[in-house]
């Protein structure tokens, strides 16, 4: 079992079967699952980092920073930085720069300093590094897009927040963060404790309700993204994620995050899947 003494890492526990959207699932081509599947262990371990409570903030840009080194290859020897190492040699073998890597880095060196964000542009810059770079991995991966980078971006945006306001009360009750913006909280008089009740105050309701507004306009660009992508394995993927977001979409509008966390049924999984694998066929 892994301690703060004897491993960087701080494992929380979470894996694929805690994610709202698919890692490496079976609609993607087998012999790059275990790219992802690197990526995936490679991302969570930074992450868990980020949002451990018993680390202060310096102590998590040291262990980062270990992490970035590993990466683009300064340590490559440092055993304790192990899911960094196999990072690397992935990226190698697949032909894939450290840019996504280096950027998920920054975002959780952000989380470990900053609390806050003033606005929704402000929320966007750091979802363009938190969220972004996995899909451009992905894209990089499977041959990329006709369409660029900008579909994948905006799905990865609306992605992030989606997941932001499924854990709004715990990521302010345990780790003191607000990912909803200050400025619109403000206009609406809402505090940051609001995040603690039992249910949402009709302010903080409307709040939710703007950001989600503006995730729907995120997906409005993001629903581009099958149409142009090389691989048929990746159009019916990213055609299922996208099923995904809109029916959670439709939940938080309807349903209180503070009263449960909103999830989808697995039968409601199910179907987003069989959606993406006959748009795929079809397309």
């Amino acid at each position: 079992m892994n301690t703060f003494t004897d491993s960087i890492e701080t494992p929380s526990g979470k894996d694929t079967e805690y994610e709202n959207f698919p890692v490496g699932s079976w609609l993607l081509p087998a012999h790059l699952r275990r790219h992802i599947i690197i990526f995936y262990r490679f991302a969570r371990a930074i992450d868990d980092i980020a949002d451990n409570p018993d680390l202060n903030s310096n102590e998590k840009i040291r262990r980062l920073d270990g992490f970035e080194k590993a990466i683009i290859g300064i340590d490559e020897t440092n055993s304790l930085y192990e899911t960094a190492h196999k990072m690397r040699h992935s990226l190698k073998i697949s032909n894939i720069g450290t840019q996504h890597c280096i950027d998920l880095i920054a975002a959780f060196k952000l989380d470990a300093v900053k609390w806050r964000y003033d606005s929704w542009d402000d929320l966007m810059s750091y979802c363009s590094l938190s969220a972004v770079p996995v899909g451009r991995y992905l894209l990089d991966l499977h041959g990329g897009s006709k369409d660029g980078y900008g579909p994948s971006d905006a799905l990865c945006k609306a992605l992030q927040v989606i997941n932001h306001l499924q854990d709004c009360q715990e990521d302010f009750q345990l780790l003191n963060r607000v990912y909803l913006p200050m400025d619109w909280m403000n206009k609406e008089g809402v505090s940051v404790e609001q995040l603690s009740l039992r249910s949402s105050t009709p302010g903080l309701k409307r709040v939710i309700s703007k950001t989600l507004q503006a995730t729907e306009h995120l997906m409005i660009d993001a629903k581009v993204l099958p149409y142009g992508l090389q691989s048929r394995r990746l159009t019916m993927e990213s055609a299922a994620i996208i099923r995904i977001a809109d029916l959670l979409i439709k939940k938080l509008k309807y349903e209180d995050p503070l009263s449960n966390r909103i999830v989808l049924k697995k039968y409601e999984y199910f179907i987003c899947f069989g959606i993406g694998a006959i748009y795929g066929l079809f397309s």
